[in-house]
């Protein structure tokens, strides 16, 4: 795999890894309050949620570093789709931010992987 592919599709999943530990570890303490703009009540109440979310992204930068480590192009390229899906579905449900912060890179890698 081109150089500039590995290391976009190791940052998208520092970030999924990040995501995980913001998620499941960081919710309700400030650095999650404040990156997810919530109050301490609500961060409470969806914690369990959200560490469920925090999982699924760990899953996800699972699978990034698994394809990518036995260059396996295909599932490199099947977890980047399922990130640009959660990010587009993340931008509408939620907030388009999450468009820029997860579906930007991904596209980015993708682009990379596909112009070799």
């Amino acid at each position: 795999m081109d150089v500039i592919a590995s290391v976009l599709v190791v940052l998208v999943a520092a970030l999924h890894a990040w995501f995980l530990v913001l998620e499941m570890f960081l919710w309700t303490k400030p650095a999650g309050l404040k990156t997810f703009r919530n109050t301490p009540e609500k961060a409470e109440t969806t914690r369990v949620l959200a560490a469920n979310q925090g999982l699924y992204n760990g899953f996800l930068a699972a699978g990034l570093l698994w394809g990518l480590l036995t260059s396996q192009w295909n599932v490199v390229v099947f977890f980047l789709l399922c990130v640009v899906v959660a990010a587009l579905y993340g931008a509408w449900s939620v907030s388009r931010r999450i468009f820029y912060v997860q579906g930007l890179p991904a596209i980015a890698a993708l682009a990379a992987i596909w112009l070799l």
